[in-house]
This record gives C-alpha cells, structure tokens and sequence, in this order.
C-alpha cells in the first residue's frame, strides 16, 4: 500500500513538528468541545479533593487528539505522563515495571489498548481498581501471592476500536470519551494556530480550504499545511493564500473533498464499472489492486461516512453525491452488479 498524505496515521514527517503543534493546556485545545467541557470539571474536582483523575477512556478514529489530550491532562494533574502501547507490553512483567515506576498523579498512557495481551490485562484490574499490585512469588505448593501498594495514578486509554476492549476492563474506566470527526471552522483554527507556530503567514480563505480538505482530522490538516507551506516558499510569495492552496493540493492529489486519487478510483470503479453497484468488497479490491482489508479498514471508512458509498447486503453502492462528485449521471440498471456476487461466492 502506497503511503498516503490524507491517511489519519501517523508519518515520519509528522515527528518533526509535532510536539511543537500540541497544545499544552486544555484552554488552548481547539475542539472536542463535549470532551473539553468533561474533563475541565472532573481535572478541577480531582484537584480540588487531591486525589487522582480516574482512568479516563478516549476512543475514535486515529488523529483526532487522543495523544494531546493525555499530555495536557498529565501536564493539569501536575505530574508525569509515561507512554506506552497495548502491543509494546508483552508479559505481565513488563507492566509490573511500569506500575511501580509511577508517583502520585502521574498518568500511564497505553495507545492501542484492545491490543493488550488478555494474561497483561488482568494484571491491571486491582490496580486501575485499587491501586495495588498482585505478585505471585514461587511456582507450585510453594508459590505465595503478595500485594503491593501503588501511587494513585491516572490510566488513560486510547482506541481506534473500543469494540474489541473487553468488557471488565471497559467497566473499569470512570471518564468515557468518544472522539468526533472535527468541524471545518475548528480545523481553520487550528491551521491558524499551527501557521503561527510554524512561522508561517496564511490568510483565513486559505486555513479554510486546508480544513475543508483534512477529513475532520487535525493530524492531517497539520500535515498538508506544511505541504502547502513548502509549495508557497518554492512557487509563491512565502505567503499562503487561497489560489495557492489550491494550485498545491491540485498537485497533491488531494480534491474538494478530501478524497485522493484512491478514493477517486474506488468511486469510479463502483460507478463507472458496475454500474453504482451493488458491488462485492472482494470484487472491488480485485478490480482496483488493493488488500480486502486495506480497503475495508483503511479507505472505505472516510468514504462511509461522508455518504459516497453505502454498504448493503448484496455490496457497496454508490450514493448520489458520489455521481455529483464525478460529474456522472445515473444510468438504467444492468446486471454487473448481479454479476458482482458471482467473484464473492
């Protein structure tokens, strides 16, 4: 799979200006004004107790913020973020280590955490619960468990997929935060902000038209706007402005939309080979040279729900505002959807 500039996960380019990007506090966090709103009344009551935030549960598509927001709520509760992931912890020892490694009001940051090993898991419960370890010392009719007391930490959690996290530990989280694709105004400020930081001057047409183009998601909107800065001090003034924002994207080979040339091929393989569908997943993936799961995981999900294509029984259709994408008209049926199933039995 090519790499791609409007994919939501995150590049080796987006390393090198990213901290720098994050905001540091949540006053200055654009957005996810629900969440916001959430943990500023629960940060101030934990602080105003002395006691530490309950484990907090962020979930949604990726590049929406999740990482940020486990910073600023480190950097509200006055202590020390420790990041890790779900795949990074292979054995029950490894999160042992990391557990006992906390002080009060730190918070322990695991990325990816449906991917969590179910034996690690279980390590887990007494201590997001009560803040305690359980160690089994020996083996056999000599093997003894003993417990031991840990700071009272913060645990957030981050998924892409909060449908695969087991239920005990789901339960466990008191803060649930389901991430929201973000709107174009927020996106422009966000744009705005990163220009500032970046040293960059832009214009409020052109901040715009780089949201309108991100996918609700900042971790792109940040990447193409460095793009769009580095065509502005090549073939423009330095300065960004809305005619070249557009001639930039254009040679990006990202449209109106925020669709890409995959995007592109996808819809018009549904439209233009079949008919608008319906057509099998497997049979679309034949037809464009793509995995079946890289279609189903990685383009199909922006393309839902935007509303371009529609999932049925019998396959995917494309829907009207695909055809007024295209510049296409709809055509009487024909059977290559029928013949669609005959590739997916």
């Amino acid at each position: 799979m090519e790499e791609r500039i409007v994919t939501a996960s995150n590049l080796d380019e987006d390393r090198d200006n990213e901290y720098s990007l994050r905001p540091q506090r949540l006053k200055e966090y654009i957005g996810q004004k629900k969440v916001k709103d959430k943990l500023k009344i629960f940060i101030e009551a934990a602080k105003k107790r002395k006691e530490a935030l309950d484990h907090v549960l962020l979930y949604g598509p990726p590049g929406l913020g999740k990482t940020t927001l486990a910073n600023i709520i480190a950097m509200e509760m006055g202590g020390t973020l420790k990041v890790t992931s779900g795949p990074a912890i292979e054995r029950a020892g490894d999160l042992a280590a990391i557990l006992t490694s906390l002080n009060d009001y730190d918070v322990l940051f695991i990325d990816e955490i449906h991917r969590l090993n179910r034996n690690v898991e279980e390590i887990l419960y007494p201590a997001m619960e009560d803040y305690a370890l359980d160690i089994v010392i020996g083996k056999g009719a000599s093997a003894k468990s003993i417990r031991l007391d840990l700071p009272k930490f913060t645990l957030i959690g981050a998924t892409t997929r909060v449908g695969l996290l087991t239920s005990p530990l789901r339960d466990r989280f008191g803060v649930l935060c389901p991430m929201e694709f973000y709107e174009n105004d927020e996106l422009k400020e966000i744009i705005v902000r990163s220009a500032r930081i970046l040293n960059t001057e832009i214009d409020e047409e052109a901040a715009y038209e780089i949201g309108k183009r991100s996918r609700g998601t900042p971790r792109i909107a940040n990447r193409l706007l460095k793009r769009v800065r580095d065509y502005s001090d090549v073939r423009g003034t330095g300065i960004i402005d809305l005619e070249t924002t557009k001639a930039a994207l254009e040679l990006l080979d990202v449209d109106k939309e925020g669709f890409d040339s995959i995007d592109n091929k996808i819809l018009t393989a549904i439209i233009d080979s079949f008919n608008g569908g319906p057509v099998g997943l497997e049979t679309l993936a034949y037809f464009i040279g793509e995995e079946l799961d890289t279609i189903q995981d990685v383009y199909e999900p922006y393309l839902l729900q935007k509303g371009f294509i529609i999932r049925t029984p019998r396959g995917r259709v494309a829907s009207d505002s695909a055809y007024v994408h295209l510049n296409r008209v709809k055509k009487p049926d024909r059977v290559s959807g029928n013949q669609s199933s005959i590739f997916d039995k």
